[in-house]
């Protein structure tokens, strides 16, 4: 059998950053503008956040070295590329293992939604919300920024990617909340209905994991199958506290 895809994926959402603690005050505040002084790609972690990666890092350092990561991707984002470098630095992969960076594994793209509250999203642009509203998340564009469809299209290439190179190895990647679900509903052959319902379900807590196992019925040339979904354990354990504050700058759930 030739064996196509990785033994183990592991997808993880990047620490707490600056910007979801921007955007929950603005939101307690009912504010129409989030408040940061940076664009998206390099809003840093927070201090819970690099507490948090830092925890995640330590808990792989303590599993069996066939239960650790040997490929590092991440979404080239700051908060995202901390979390990578942090995790390594404490033990969760080897110190000489690269991060490498794709830029298909970035957040979503906001275009002119970009820092605005729900409420400033109704009171600039109320076409927008409307038309949102009747498409849903799933297949709404907005100006300069992308629907969960584009992402996921630039998702399958990344699994392209994986497979390509990566067959049999033992692989991580640092994103984002949104990139977390598309590649679920990649993997699982989900529908429209079935990730929104997950979505609905609760935000992806920062530093979770999710994990696919390679198939071991080993049916034609295998299958990712679902191990564990948003754990939230490496944190626990160390007493660092959880997050799970929605992982975009603009909008909200819906």
């Amino acid at each position: 059998m030739t064996i196509r895809w990785p033994s183990q994926l592991i997808i993880v959402r990047h620490g707490q950053s600056a910007g979801n603690v921007a955007r929950d005050l603005a939101h307690e505040a009912e504010e129409e503008r989030i408040i940061l002084s940076t664009r998206d790609a390099d809003v840093p972690l927070s201090d819970l956040g690099r507490d948090q990666a830092a925890s995640l890092g330590r808990w792989f350092a303590r599993r069996p070295p066939e239960d650790r990561p040997e490929i590092l991707l991440s979404s080239p984002y700051l908060r995202a590329c901390q979390t990578a470098t942090i995790f390594r630095d404490q033990g969760g992969a080897p110190a000489q293992e690269p991060i490498c960076f794709d830029e298909r594994l970035r957040e979503k793209e906001f275009g002119i939604l970009d820092g605005l509250t729900t409420h400033g999203i109704r009171s600039f642009y109320p076409q927008q919300a409307d038309f949102r509203q009747l498409l849903g998340k799933f297949y709404h564009r907005p100006p300069g920024g992308e629907s969960w469809c584009d992402v996921i299209l630039r998702l399958r290439s990344v699994m392209d990617t994986i497979s390509l190179h990566y067959a049999g190895r033992r692989v991580m990647i640092f994103s984002h909340q949104v990139v977390v679900l598309c590649l679920r509903y990649i993997l699982e052959s989900l529908t429209e209905k079935d990730i929104l319902a997950i979505d609905a379900a609760g935000d992806v807590a920062n530093c979770a994991i999710t994990e696919y196992r390679l198939d071991p019925a080993g049916r034609g040339d295998g299958k990712l199958v679902l191990a564990r979904y948003n754990v939230t354990a490496p944190m626990e354990e160390e007493d660092t506290r959880v997050t799970q504050a929605p992982d975009r700058i603009a909008g909200a759930r819906g």
